[in-house]
């Protein structure tokens, strides 16, 4: 890539996180009510850290750091570069101020467009390597300060909304009739294998066999899931992992995440703020338990991840993407207005729930360096979701891309798609 459409990229970027936060007030910027929310400062603060640690501090013979403490502050977890500051705690912090956090961000800005004007470096592949993996890491952050945001904005009882933003019309859509299509087993190929970015746990491209198997054609819908609940399937230990079933009993889980009643009605908090609960769109914000438990009360189950991509990659799933953070939507929409024979919703709207352990492909090696840390440390207790979600940008999104949280887990968009097996 030329050092000027590095540069552009660059600066569309860092321009989105911050209209992304032209919205908030001051107040909005610091708390943090869970361990995994971070304030929205500290996603501003080490987006930036990350160009300044790994790139002006490799690349500039010059190098000084902004602040002497901001590499203990803002650091996330590389243990190489010294002990980070306390996770839970990072909405502690009442200084740096916002203003001060912007003005790390337009100073970092300015030095990465001056390395980036400069004539020819020691390392330019290294330099376009490390830019782009700190646009797609952005980018992921992009997607963590919607929905911190609106984990944030959920806890309080006046119930605010996210810039006066309202739902889309396509909340008015009936979705299309659950059908499940096709998919012939045999070797198939998995992973990345081309040129051009991509995660290293993304890599390398292999092979795998896999057996015939059946994917729905869309997303489960809150009215399918509202019947799991009124069916019992919370009280029901049958339908259950024994550590999920201890989960829902110890936090007295009784719906996804951000349904309420109110006057015996279904109410739902979006970004938008509390509206009735929409029957026709996809359930979001359930953990890997609820979607095993879910599977197992409608007969069916989740796909594999490999499952997954076969079918993504067979129905050219990009496509035709469903709402992603570029729309400006913030909530899953319906799927709707396609042939009989489509996939609906693999990209975008919820992260989708897999039976996949997150674990190394084979003949996968993490880097030695202190990007080593990225993503190889975590192949431990952790679960894939593939498609990305209505949070997510429509540049950062592969087929392959391969994301991961705990099975509790249900801060993020993340939601059911039901396979079977074919005989």
């Amino acid at each position: 890539m030329q050092r000027q459409d590095l540069l552009q990229s660059y600066l569309t970027v860092r321009q989105l996180t911050e209209q992304l936060c032209e919205p908030l007030e001051v107040e909005d910027y610091l708390p943090q009510p869970i361990q995994d929310v971070s304030p929205p400062k500290w996603h501003l603060a080490h987006t930036t850290w990350f160009f300044e640690t790994f790139i002006l501090k490799e690349f500039l013979s010059d190098f000084k750091a902004f602040h002497p403490e901001y590499n203990y502050l803002f650091n996330s977890y590389y243990q190489t570069l010294g002990t980070p500051f306390s996770r839970p705690h990072r909405g502690d912090l009442s200084r740096p101020t916002v203003a001060e956090v912007y003005q790390y961000r337009a100073a970092i800005d300015e030095q990465i467009a001056d390395l980036l004007n400069k004539g020819s470096l020691k390392d330019e592949s290294r330099l376009e390597m490390l830019m782009i993996l700190g646009l797609h890491h952005e980018q992921q952050h992009q997607e963590l300060l919607i929905t911190d945001l609106k984990y944030i904005l959920a806890q309080n009882p006046v119930m605010p909304g996210y810039g006066g933003m309202k739902l889309s019309e396509k909340r008015t859509q009936q979705p299309v009739p659950l059908e499940f299509h096709s998919f012939e087993g045999g070797l198939k190929k998995l992973g990345w294998d081309k040129s051009g970015f991509c995660f290293d746990n993304e890599r390398p491209g292999h092979q795998t066999y896999l057996a015939p198997f059946g994917l729905a054609n869309r997303l489960v819908t809150n009215g399918e899931f509202l019947e799991f609940i009124q069916e019992g399937g919370y009280s029901d230990f049958r339908h259950w992992l024994s550590d999920g079933w201890d989960w829902v009993q110890e936090n007295g889980i009784e719906a996804p995440l951000y349904w309420m009643k109110a006057d015996g009605e279904r109410l739902e908090r979006t970004l938008a703020g509390d509206g009735s609960l929409d029957s026709r769109l996809p359930v979001s914000h359930v953990s890997f338990y609820e979607a095993e438990a879910y599977a197992s009360w409608a007969g069916k189950r989740l796909a594999t991840e490999q499952e997954w991509e076969v079918a993504a990659v067979a129905s050219n799933a990009l496509t035709a993407p469903g709402t992603l953070l570029d729309d400006q939507h913030f909530h899953p929409s319906a799927a709707h207005n396609g042939t009989e024979k489509a996939m609906f919703q693999l990209v975008g709207d919820v992260w989708e729930w897999t039976s996949s352990a997150y674990l190394p492909y084979p003949g996968y090696r993490h880097s030695s360096d202190t990007l080593g840390e990225y993503n190889g440390k975590f192949m431990s207790g952790q679960m894939v979701l593939r498609g990305g979600s209505c949070a997510t940008p429509k540049t950062h999104i592969r087929l392959t891309y391969r994301n991961f949280f705990q099975p509790e887990k249900r801060w993020q968009f993340t939601g059911i798609r039901l396979a079977q097996d074919i005989q």
